[in-house]
């Protein structure tokens, strides 16, 4: 069995058979970050962690097939299931404003919620505030949160130090929830 390096090599020179290769090696740690990213998310969800993979495997394939490492690739898989997630809330949205019924579901009749729920479009409006701010911030908060990658991992993808890393998530973190408090 190829290496990840070896396949992200021949999925930059362009072999498509190669990009399907890195993607099935690395289907289980996708579906993990899938899972992780809608488990705060708003009740009432149609979308499954499969289902989310399967489209941000979808727009990865659609757009320049390029990446400078394996944490490179979780990063953009991280923002293309961020986008089709946001897509969805949007949809969503959209539908429940379009009726004047009233539709009820069992998660609605929830007397307690076990968790706070995520509000998805509050999230990425907040997000593309803070890449007005700096790009930076941006990045390390993508890959930390939506990718799942480590501190050390962040600053490796990044190819900043570890300290410089831990400081702008703790920017990054502070500036999101004053924006999102807001």
């Amino acid at each position: 069995m190829e290496t990840c390096s070896n396949l992200l090599d021949e999925v930059n020179a362009g072999d498509t058979g190669a990009f399907e290769s890195f993607v099935a090696s690395a289907y289980g740690e996708l579906r993990r970050m899938a899972a992780s990213l809608m488990h705060g998310q708003i009740n009432g969800r149609t979308l499954q962690p499969t289902a989310l993979v399967n489209e941000a495997y979808l727009r990865l394939a659609q757009g320049e097939i390029r990446w400078d490492s394996k944490a490179h690739f979780f990063g953009a898989a991280a923002n293309a299931m961020r986008q089709v997630l946001v897509a969805e809330a949007r949809r969503r949205s959209a539908q429940e404003r379009a009726g004047d019924a009233v539709r009820i579901t069992f998660n609605d009749l929830a007397i307690q919620a076990d968790e706070p729920q995520l509000d998805l479009l509050a999230l990425d409006e907040a997000l593309s505030a803070l890449r007005q701010v700096d790009e930076r911030f941006t990045s390390v908060l993508e890959l930390r949160y939506f990718g799942g990658l480590s501190l050390e991992e962040t600053a490796r993808a990044t190819g900043r130090s570890l300290a410089t890393v831990k400081r702008d998530w703790a920017y990054a973190r502070a500036w999101l929830y004053d924006h999102m408090a807001a």
